[in-house]
């Protein structure tokens, strides 16, 4: 019985990975800051404790995938030592770069290796077949087939503890950092392991000094711990689980099972169900980090209140935004220049959409483009930061989209936020009586399409471009009449309900991919995408609607409660935040009580895992 115990308790099962949903996940943090608490101030002893008891969580998750994450730490660890020893130069630029190449070729085997074979397989008419190498290794080591070798799972967490070892070297690299002490140290900065699955991505420059500083927790901040912990499993089981278990899953499962109305609302509800997810992640993993002394970056900023693309990234997955325009966007020029790494990678997407499409035109139509573009800088020079600007941030947000899986829907999905952004750069400047105009034509070509050829897809851009005519139209009208225009949060509002509509089915394509195997991704996830807007996009039976509406009362009211409380002021948030932070112990216990037991009422069945896990 005690061995059985024993043997649940320190073994790794893939069907119950340790989650902070979990009772278990408590236990093992409450033993943990038992110890931390008798550690003390003893920073190596702590950081070396926090290190082993983060490759235990690690190893909990992810299984034999520890050996992977020990490598990455301890060969980013030794080349970070020599980028450290070395003078600026050609030598210490090569170290660097074999660092990178290091990092990201291990990343890139795990994560695009399906993408990769088919990509050869295409070129060059040949059979190659994906294989699990380290599998095949850790058989021969074990004399017995133990692991799967003829499919690659994705390693928990692998994106977020590789960029992490690649900013620790890229700071040093630009002397943002001195180098860690030892490697106790630094694998504790690389897998502590509230973040170390699913984020924020913590840069090195931001986390390495809290390393060396003593332990510090006032009694403000205890209460904003436990509220963060709160907020994000009531995000986690009640937004995200609940509505996604009950309604969200079960139409992107069979869309065509469904009416438009449906889909359309579970496609807004995914909305919700991600950020939730996600956010809620972040808040538990943000107390638990400060409940230990750490403070974690923050990762979400109210995301739907953003009035336009480019400003929604600013506050949506902030930690990969920054570190995507810091070590990538500005890599390649930022808003200075174009540089080879541009092009370099403009040659890649056409190669990579190509290879994903299955069409050579694709290749064609993006070096058209790019080759459209580049004259224009050469004939236009006093246009040549905005153009190189646009096309740096296309590709940035390309290569993101990327980033969360090899899949022409990902692709899709980047490249519709990348033309997001492009266009409100675009459209900003504009006159208003331009833009009446504009988006006038605009909508005469999409009602035309629409009634031309009825396809459902011209159905949904002829009614969303016609509401943003309507509100174009308005506006200008209080101009000509010359009328003082006094409304401006109703302004605001209307560019955050347009911007949460376009990122919403953006999401399309993000969600149609989602948990799926790699191998047939690319497939199910266009029929998903292309069902769904099928029956968006064709005509409604609307006298269901209230029969529907009230079948689906309590996700509806769930998902409009969320959003709600999303959309509150700041102050508002703060406030009740701050309220709770200051609570005599003994009512914030009571509270804490109450608050979890209404939380497990919405427990589902199975716990459902974080969706960034699986990136």
């Amino acid at each position: 019985m005690i061995t059985d115990i024993l043997q649940s308790i320190f073994t790794f099962n893939d069907k119950e990975p340790l989650l902070f949903t979990q009772f278990y996940f408590w236990a093992f943090f409450a033993v943990v800051m038992a110890i931390l608490c008798l550690i003390g101030n003893r920073l190596l002893l702590r950081n070396a404790f926090l290190f082993a008891v983060s490759l235990f969580f690690y190893y909990k998750t992810s299984g034999i995938f520890i050996v992977l994450l020990l490598f990455a730490i301890i060969a980013s660890f030794i080349i970070g030592r020599k980028i450290a020893q070395m003078q600026k130069g050609w030598r210490q630029n090569v170290v660097l770069s074999i660092g990178i190449v290091i990092n990201l070729a291990v990343l890139s085997y795990f994560k695009y290796a399906y993408f990769i074979a088919d990509m050869l397989n295409n070129m060059f008419g040949i059979e190659l077949e994906v294989v699990d190498y380290f599998a095949l290794i850790g058989n021969s080591i074990a004399g017995d087939n133990y692991f799967r070798a003829d499919i690659i799972m994705l390693p928990v967490g692998i994106s977020f503890f590789t960029f992490q070892c690649i900013s620790y070297l890229m700071d040093l690299y630009r002397e943002r950092i001195r180098p860690v002490k030892n490697i106790l140290d630094y694998g504790f900065y690389v897998s502590f392991f509230p973040q170390l699955v699913a984020g924020p991505i913590v840069r090195a420059n931001e986390f390495i000094g809290q390393l060396y500083k003593p332990y510090a927790l006032s009694r403000r901040h205890f209460g904003i711990a436990v509220f963060w912990i709160m907020n994000g499993l009531a995000k986690k089981i009640i937004l995200s689980d609940y509505i996604a278990v009950n309604f969200i899953d079960r139409i992107f499962a069979n869309p065509t099972m469904y009416s438009g109305f449906e889909n359309l609302t579970a496609l807004f509800g995914y909305s919700l169900q991600v950020y939730a997810d996600f956010s809620g992640y972040t808040d538990i993993a943000t107390g638990v980090a400060l409940l230990m002394g750490f403070y974690l970056p923050k990762n979400f900023n109210s995301p739907y209140k953003a009035p336009n693309a480019g400003n929604f990234w600013k506050r949506w997955h902030m930690s990969l935004s920054r570190w995507l325009q810091d070590y990538l966007y500005i890599s390649m020029g930022g808003n200075r220049n174009a540089s080879f790494g541009t092009y370099a990678v403009i040659a890649t997407i056409a190669v990579v959409g190509t290879v994903l499409s299955g069409n050579i035109w694709v290749a064609v139509i993006i070096l058209t483009l790019a080759t459209v573009l580049t004259i224009a800088v050469i004939l236009r020079p006093d246009k040549k930061k905005l153009i190189t600007t646009n096309i740096n941030s296309m590709n940035t947000m390309l290569l993101g989209g990327l980033w969360h899986g090899a899949s022409w829907n990902f692709m899709i999905w980047g490249g519709l936020n990348g033309i997001g952004m492009v266009i409100f750069k675009m459209w900003k400047p504009l006159g208003i009586y331009v833009r009446v105009i504009v988006i006038g034509i605009i909508f005469a070509l999409s009602y035309w399409a629409a009634n031309r050829t009825s396809l459902p897809v011209w159905n949904m851009a002829a009614v969303w471009i016609g509401a943003i005519a309507v509100g174009t139209t308005v506006r200008a009208l209080y101009n000509l009449c010359r009328i003082p225009f006094q409304m401006q949060w109703a302004e605001r509002a209307w560019s955050i309900t347009q911007t949460f509509v376009f990122i919403t089915f953006t999401r399309l394509f993000f969600r149609s991919g989602s948990n799926l195997d790699p191998a047939e991704a690319n497939e199910i996830a266009w029929n998903t995408a292309k069902d769904m807007v099928h029956q968006i996009g064709s005509h409604w039976n609307v006298s269901l609607i209230p029969e529907m509406t009230l079948h689906y009362a309590n996700i509806f009211a769930l998902i409009i409660i969320g959003m709600i409380i999303h959309w509150l002021p700041d102050r508002t948030k703060r406030r009740y935040r701050i309220w709770f932070a200051q609570m005599p112990l003994t009512l914030m216990a009571i509270v804490v009580v109450a608050i979890i037991f209404v939380v497990y009422q919405f427990v589902t069945a199975d716990l459902q895992k974080f969706i960034y896990f699986q990136f």
